[in-house]
């Protein structure tokens, strides 16, 4: 049996209760990486471990994926996929574009996810069959917009600063063809894409943790989303997502060279 809307919103709320008091509060954040900074919380681990507990209460049988706690039962049919906080960098600036990601994964295959914005209440919800936005704004379908062709494209990445040599030269090449982009928007990007509001979202370095909720939202709002030799994209990595088949298209024909 699968999960059903309110169980993920449950979770939700139980990694809502960890986050949003911590954030913008003065928190202790620990570096996770020698030669460089990558960020953790305190509510990080708190969030994923409320996330945690309700899943083996509920689904004992189920495999984890986690940012800050290991995993366990990877070969299992299913696997739930966390992110307590995916955009911390953003968390710890006061900056709303942090989401909490969680992904569920059938014999190896994103099917569900949610990615809740707890600061301005959104979530954005796959079940299986659609996707779904719920926020001060009521409630409706998500679905992807077409704008035609790149040159009339919106583009969003994280930094550019993540990619070097060929990556970027590749980025840059895509980016001079847009009609606009924008940086900084961590998984945020990916909401704004299911949504209609901008068209194109290319990253690398991604985990399978950054992605495991978001795709099913992307791909069951009409979009797609793969990696840039046209892969799946569960295991992360070089990541493309786009709101039509025209303008994946002519960025992948670019990111594949």
């Amino acid at each position: 049996m699968l999960p059903d809307r309110s169980f993920f919103y449950r979770l939700a709320e139980a990694a809502k209760a960890e986050t949003l008091p911590r954030f913008r509060a003065g928190i202790d954040v620990v570096n996770k990486e020698a030669q460089g900074f990558d960020p953790v919380t305190e509510g990080d681990r708190a969030a994923e471990q409320a996330i945690r507990a309700l899943i083996e209460a509920e689904f004992p049988e189920h495999g984890i994926l986690g940012e800050e706690h290991g995993n366990v039962g990877l070969d299992r049919e299913h696997v739930w996929v966390i992110d307590p906080i995916d955009g911390t960098r953003a968390f710890i600036s006061g900056v709303p574009v942090w989401g909490t990601l969680i992904g569920l994964q059938k014999n190896g295959r994103a099917v569900m996810g949610l990615i809740d914005q707890p600061f301005t209440g959104e979530r954005y919800f796959a079940d299986g069959n659609g996707a779904t936005y719920s926020g001060p704004d009521g409630e409706r379908r998500l679905q992807v917009r077409d704008c035609g062709s790149l040159s009339n494209a919106i583009l969003f990445t994280t930094s550019p600063h993540l990619f070097v040599d060929d990556e970027l030269a590749k980025y840059r090449e895509i980016e001079s063809q847009v009609r606009l982009f924008r940086y900084g928007c961590d998984c945020y990007a990916y909401a704004l894409l299911a949504a209609g509001h901008i068209d194109l979202v290319i990253e690398n370095s991604l985990k399978p943790y950054d992605v495991g909720g978001i795709i099913p939202v992307i791909e069951q709002a009409g979009g797609i989303m793969t990696t840039w030799d046209g892969g799946r994209p569960e295991m992360g990595g070089t990541i493309i997502a786009a709101g039509s088949r025209a303008v994946y298209e002519q960025a992948l024909a670019v990111l594949s060279r």
